[in-house]
């Protein structure tokens, strides 16, 4: 049997964008996680690890930004419910040897609808608060990925990214 393509829940039935109605949906506990992966040299994640960069302490204020943008996702992304958030947090890892700085984000909320959206925006935004914050020593630093690691809550219940199988 062949699987079916999922349903676009934000186009109507004459193929415009329209909001979902999330009324009549449970209310439930949901969790989203999400990553986002920069590149730089060694050299720029040493400065940070050592609170050398020219514009202070880098994964702080990053979190600080990630937190704010999760926040303002309704904002941003068009058809995005505003959320009653009871949760944000992005915390950072730096690998110093591969010049890789991972940002990891979590939102959680209680209600109708998933907070993907907001991890997302939280985990992107802090890497872009990495960027401005290091372009000073390194205008080649780049947002290698952003993706959804894993959820919880509402119909569709857990997920988890798999890694590719080598």
């Amino acid at each position: 049997m062949t699987e079916q393509p999922a349903q676009l829940t934000h186009l109507d039935d004459s193929g415009q964008a329209r909001m979902v109605d999330v009324g009549e949906k449970p209310v439930t506990e949901r969790r989203a996680i999400a990553q986002a992966v920069l590149r730089v040299t060694p050299r720029t994640a040493e400065a940070i690890i050592a609170g050398e960069a020219p514009k202070g302490d880098v994964i702080g204020v990053a979190r600080i930004a990630g937190i704010q943008a999760a926040k303002r996702t309704s904002e941003l992304i068009p058809l995005c419910h505003p959320l009653a958030l009871s949760y944000v947090g992005v915390e950072g890892e730096i690998d110093a040897s591969a010049g890789e700085i991972r940002l990891t984000a979590e939102a959680r909320t209680t209600g109708p609808t998933g907070v993907e959206m907001e991890a997302l925006t939280a985990a992107s935004v802090a890497a872009l608060t990495v960027y401005d914050m290091v372009k000073g020593i390194e205008r080649g630093a780049s947002i290698a990925e952003v993706v959804l690691l894993e959820k919880s809550g509402g119909l569709s219940g857990e997920w988890r990214r798999r890694e590719p199988s080598a």
